[in-house]
C-alpha cells in the first residue's frame, strides 16, 4: 500500500530534481551556450545575461518552477479535497437525519481507511436509527393502547401528545393535538380541573355518565428537546379500588374471626371447666378461672376498641402547641431520647391524636429490638412543614414490608392488628400531611411524620 507520506515524499523528490535540472540548465547547459550563441551569430547584445549570478540563476530556477510546483500540490491535494467534499455533504445528510449517505471511492492508503471508516459508521447509525424507530413504534402502540389517559403538554399549554385514552376522556374520541388543554378541562367536572390546576398528585372522585369514578392523577414537569413540557396521567382507579375494598374487607374478616377465636375458645373452655368445678364444689379453684375468663375478655375488648377507634377517628382539632408541655406529657407514656432542639416556632396540629401517633411510633420502635437510648425522637422546622421524626436502631424493614407497612391491617406480628402505621397515616392524611418510612444507613427504621403548618384539612 503507497502511504500518502511516501507519495508525498515522491512528489517532493520530483521536484527537487526538477529544480535541479533548471538550475543547471541555467547556470551550465544548454542556457549560457545558447546566449554564447546568440551573441556572436545574431549579434545581441546580452550584457544583463552576462551578468548573471548565482543569485540571478536561482530566482529564474525559482521562477520556472512555481508551475511546476502549483501542479504537482494540486495532483497531492486533490484526492484530499474530493474526500473532504464527500464529508461535507456527508455531515450535511447526518444533520438533516439522513444515514443513507456513502463515498463510493476505492483507495489503498490512509484516505481509503478513512473512507471505509466513515461507511461503517454511516451503516452502524442507519442500523441504530432503524432500531430506534421500531423501538418508537413499540412505545407509541403500547402508550396508545394504554388504558391511563396521557396528555402531554407544551409551555402554552397545548396538547403536544395524546393517547387513544385521553382522546375518549376529554374529546370523544377525536384528536387532541395542537388543542389548547385548559379549554378541554373546562368541560370537565370541577374536582378534575381543580386537581390538574394544583400541580400535584391527587386521588379524586367525579360524577361522569351518571356514576362515580375515581381517578389517580400524576403530574410531572420536565423539559423535552430544551422546551418545558408536563406530563399528566389520568389512572381510572374504580375498579382497581373496589378489587381492594374487597380484598381488604376479606382481611378484615379474617383477623376479626382469628382474634374472636383466640379469645372465645379459651372462654368457652374455661366456663365450662368453672362449670364443672362449681359442680363438684371445688370452689378454691374458681376465681382463678374467673380472672382468666376476664383477662380474655378485657383482651377482646381493647381488639374492638382499636379497630372502632380507626374507624370513627374524628378530624383533627388544630390548635397552638406550645413544645415544652407537649413533650413533657409525652415522656409521660414512652421514653425517647430528643435528638434536636425545640423549634423557635409552636406547633399547629391536633395535640391529642399526635400524641397518640408517637407513642404508637415510639412503642413499635421500642419492640423492634433496639436499644433504650436507640430510639429518638426529632422536631425539624422545613419551610412551610414541621418534621417529625422517630428513629431506632432496631433491623429496618424490608423492601416488601415498607412497600404495605401503612396499610390497614397489615402486620408482621403474631399479635398485631396492621391498625398502628395504618391510623397513624390516617392522622396525617387527615392534618393533609404525610407518613414516610426509610432504613436508616447505619441501620434501623426512620418514621417521618410531615405537617402542614396551615389549617387547611381534607
Amino acid at each position: 500500500m503507497i502511504t500518502l507520506k511516501v507519495r508525498l515524499t515522491l512528489l517532493l523528490g520530483v521536484a527537487s530534481l526538477a529544480g535541479a535540472l533548471i538550475y543547471a540548465g541555467v547556470t551550465q547547459w544548454p542556457l549560457p551556450q545558447l546566449l554564447v550563441w546568440s551573441r556572436h551569430d545574431l549579434g545581441l547584445n546580452l550584457t544583463v545575461f552576462n551578468q548573471l549570478s548565482m543569485l540571478g540563476g536561482l530566482l529564474v530556477t525559482v521562477l520556472l518552477l512555481m508551475p511546476l510546483a502549483f501542479w504537482l500540490a494540486g495532483q497531492v491535494m486533490a484526492p484530499v479535497s474530493r474526500l473532504l467534499r464527500a464529508l461535507e455533504g456527508a455531515v450535511a445528510s447526518y444533520r438533516d437525519g439522513d444515514f443513507s449517505f456513502s463515498i463510493a471511492v476505492e483507495r489503498r492508503d490512509e484516505l481509503g481507511e478513512l473512507i471505509r471508516m466513515h461507511n461503517a459508521l454511516g451503516q452502524t447509525l442507519r442500523e441504530q436509527r432503524q432500531h430506534l424507530v421500531q423501538r418508537e413504534l413499540l412505545l407509541d402502540t403500547v402508550v396508545q393502547n394504554t388504558p391511563v389517559a396521557l396528555v402531554l403538554t407544551d409551555a402554552s399549554n397545548r396538547v403536544a401528545y395524546a393517547n387513544i385514552a385521553s382522546r375518549h376522556l376529554f374529546n370523544e374520541g377525536r384528536s387532541l393535538h395542537g388543542l389548547d388543554f385548559s379549554e378541554l378541562l373546562s368541560d370537565a367536572p370541577d374536582a378534575l380541573r381543580r386537581a390538574v390546576e394544583s400541580g400535584e398528585d391527587a386521588l379524586l372522585t367525579v360524577e361522569m355518565d351518571g356514576s362515580e369514578e375515581t381517578f389517580h392523577l400524576s403530574q410531572r414537569a420536565f423539559r423535552l428537546q430544551g422546551r418545558p413540557h408536563r406530563l399528566q396521567l389520568f389512572r381510572r382507579m374504580t375498579r382497581e379500588l373496589s378489587r381492594q375494598e374487597v380484598a381488604t374487607w376479606k382481611r378484615v374478616i379474617r383477623v376479626i374471626s382469628h382474634e374472636l377465636n383466640n379469645s372465645l375458645a379459651p372462654i368457652s373452655s374455661l366456663a365450662h371447666s368453672g362449670a364443672e368445678l362449681a359442680r363438684r364444689g371445688d370452689t378454691a379453684r374458681l376465681p382463678g378461672v374467673f380472672a382468666t375468663i376476664g383477662e380474655r375478655a378485657r383482651h377482646l375488648h381493647g381488639f374492638i376498641a382499636g379497630y372502632a377507634s380507626f374507624a370513627k377517628l374524628p378530624a383533627p382539632q388544630v390548635v397552638t402547641v406550645e413544645w415544652a408541655p407537649f413533650l413533657e406529657g409525652l415522656s409521660l407514656h414512652c421514653q425517647y431520647h430528643l435528638a434536636t432542639s425545640l423549634p423557635s416556632q409552636p406547633g399547629r396540629f391536633d395535640a391529642v391524636q399526635i400524641e397518640q401517633v408517637l407513642i404508637n411510633l415510639i412503642k413499635n420502635a421500642h419492640e423492634s429490638g433496639s436499644a433504650e437510648d436507640g430510639v429518638s425522637l426529632s422536631i425539624l422546622e422545613t419551610g412551610r412543614e414541621l418534621r417529625i421524626e422517630v428513629a431506632d436502631r432496631g433491623p429496618g424493614m424490608t423492601e416488601t414490608v415498607l412497600a404495605q407497612a401503612l396499610l390497614p391491617f397489615y402486620s408482621t406480628k403474631r399479635s398485631g392488628t396492621g391498625l398502628g402505621l395504618a391510623l397513624t397515616r390516617e392522622i396525617a392524611e387527615a392534618h393533609g400531611g404525610r407518613v414516610l418510612l426509610a432504613n436508616r444507613e447505619d441501620g434501623g427504621l426512620r418514621v417521618s411524620l410531615l405537617l402542614p403548618q396551615t389549617t387547611v384539612l381534607r
